[in-house]
């Protein structure tokens, strides 16, 4: 479980540094993108192995929620969850949502399926002047629809409501929480959570305010 999410904390830090680049302009991000889409030999291992990591951390999940509740069948009477965050209470509930959410995220932004992009139009069409595919155009298309911004924002809050607490579980899976550094790990974990939140929802939120900027100047 701790390693898996360790290899899937960084996959989602190394994702954010590249969706990033989309404040750089098109070419930057549209660069980017053609590099990882000319280049199988990278991705596709790296798809592969991010998706094993994915199983085997699905599994240690149920594993670990079926041996908790075998170890105690009978609930609580009167159960008051003492030093038990929202975040540690919810795991396995947004652990599931956020794997549709990254079902739909792939089928939208990877995969390309035109029929759930909500825009009627067909994302693997978009090039640049390079030829290139359009990603920044995608994106900023993709984001422009309200609903998709919404959805992703709470995908992403969901997702980062589960590092908080995964990132100060890992640490201690791995023996690396002592009673001196605990706190600051504990700290340490949301402080970077809710740094990847506010990254990741920079791109839908700024698209957003430019659709609506220009509307209200028209």
């Amino acid at each position: 479980m701790a390693i898996s999410g360790l290899v899937m904390f960084l996959f989602v830090i190394a994702h954010l540094a590249g969706n990033l680049q989309i404040f750089l302009g098109e070419e930057a991000i549209n660069r980017y993108g053609h590099f990882l889409q000319t280049n199988p030999e990278l991705i596709w291992p790296a798809r592969l192995f991010l998706l094993l990591m994915l199983v085997l951390h699905v599994w240690a999940a149920v594993k670990l929620s079926i041996e908790n509740k075998a170890a105690r069948p009978v609930g609580y009477a009167n159960w008051q969850p003492a030093g038990a965050t929202y975040a540690s209470r919810t795991m396995l509930m947004s652990g599931i949502i956020v794997f549709v959410f990254v079902v739909y995220h792939l089928l939208h932004f990877t995969v390309q399926w035109e029929y759930i992009n909500l825009t009627h139009r067909n994302f693997v069409d978009f090039k640049d002047p390079s030829q290139r595919h359009d990603i920044f155009k995608m994106m900023v298309v993709g984001f422009e629809n309200p609903w998709v911004s919404g959805f992703y924002i709470f995908g992403m809050a969901l997702l980062c409501l589960h590092l908080s607490h995964g990132g100060s579980s890992m640490f201690q899976s791995l023996g690396w929480k002592n009673e001196a550094w605990g706190p600051f790990l504990d700290k340490a974990a949301r402080f970077g959570a809710l740094l990847i939140f506010l990254g990741y929802v920079s791109i839908p939120v700024a698209i957003l305010f430019l659709r609506y900027g220009r509307e209200a100047v028209r």
